[in-house]
């Protein structure tokens, strides 16, 4: 009878006690569909909760509705909810809006690499007047956490090693393509801040003051989108390069001087040809670079089709195997991190949510 009041009793303990939370933060990239709806989005975010996922940075584009309702959806199930937005990334703006290579073509008539890069300048007012609209009206979504900005960059004017063989290049300088943005008004405002004519170089990947030039462009884009959603009192994060020191040099992203209050470097080792190791030195990196003022959360590019990753001919198909998440986790938490990301939970066979279950809890 004893036996059988102390196993009662340690079942019902048992039975009431809460779920173990994860000991490491993970979050995940996620998008809908058309077909989405409050209740599929719900059972969706469900699901990731159960699978130890904390928060979501969720693509519902522009619509303030839907945003709402996928807020809502993620706040359902204890979910913090960062809106996911293409910034310098817009298909259907002004075409005066839009940023120029070396050659004198518009990213709007001639794109880099693939027809969707249709990134804009910079430089313009009137275009950070555009984001500034944009992003504090999704603010303004009272359930929204945070914005989480993306492609708050020029287009790659050098592409990670991985997708050369990809794209048939090799990119082992600034080809004019795609090295951006020398419109009329970039070229004159660089002009009268530094004294230097642009157009006279050979090479304007010598110059160095250009290059700072650029950096600041996106910088000041980011810190004046932040003045906006600060004083709206909500928060901002974003997915950037690795690095910065990668990020810099690809995509002219100078991260670390940006009023960000969460970052997200997608540090797609595939990306770069490194295997799951390459996670702690960059995290390292990373977390450095903001002196620990903002929590980085390292993101992770999964393999979709994992058994036969060998075969796949695209890059980006490639990813973390499932015996490799443990090892990119812990060298990301053991560099600094403040947890992880998932791009995307739509990636994760049953073998990767195992190993992340071993890894997080």
């Amino acid at each position: 009878m004893k036996t059988l009041f102390y196993t009662l009793a340690i079942g019902l303990l048992t039975a009431c006690s809460p779920t173990p939370s994860p000991k490491v933060s993970v979050y995940a990239w996620t998008g809908e569909g058309r077909e989405a709806t409050l209740q599929s989005l719900t059972e969706q975010f469900a699901d990731y909760k159960a699978r130890g996922i904390t928060g979501v940075c969720h693509g519902a584009g522009h619509d303030l509705a839907k945003q709402s309702r996928a807020a809502q959806a993620a706040h359902a199930n204890g979910l913090e909810y960062h809106a996911w937005i293409s910034v310098m990334l817009q298909g259907h703006v002004d075409s005066t809006w839009y940023a120029v290579n070396r050659n004198g073509e518009s990213a709007f008539h001639v794109q880099a690499y693939v027809p969707h890069y249709k990134f804009m300048c910079p430089g313009k007012e009137e275009v950070i007047h555009y984001l500034n609209e944009l992003y504090g009206s999704i603010a303004d979504v009272p359930e929204v956490d945070y914005i989480h900005l993306d492609f708050i960059r020029f287009p790659d004017v050098i592409l990670a090693r991985g997708l050369w063989e990809k794209y048939g290049l090799v990119m082992d300088e600034e080809y004019a393509t795609a090295d951006y943005c020398y419109c009329d008004h970039c070229v004159s405002a660089f002009k009268s801040a530094s004294g230097i004519d642009i157009l006279s170089f050979e090479d304007p990947s010598t110059c160095e003051e250009w290059k700072q030039f650029r950096y600041d462009q996106i910088t000041n884009i980011v810190n004046r989108i932040a003045e906006t959603i600060h004083a709206k009192g909500k928060k901002l994060s974003a997915a950037v390069f690795p690095g910065p020191g990668l990020a810099k040099k690809l995509v002219r992203q100078e991260w670390d001087k940006w009023n960000l209050d969460a970052l997200f470097p997608m540090n797609y080792n595939d990306f770069y040809l490194e295997g799951a190791a390459w996670l702690a030195p960059i995290t390292k990196e990373e977390v450095t670079a903001v002196d620990g003022k903002i929590p980085v959360y390292s993101g992770l590019f999964i393999c979709p089709d994992w058994k036969n990753k060998a075969s796949l001919k695209d890059p980006e198909e490639h990813g973390l195997l499932p015996s490799e998440m443990e090892e990119a986790i812990r060298g990301s938490m053991e560099s600094g991190a403040a947890g992880v990301c998932l791009f995307m939970p739509g990636r994760m066979s049953d073998e990767h949510w195992a190993a992340l279950d071993k890894a997080i809890y």
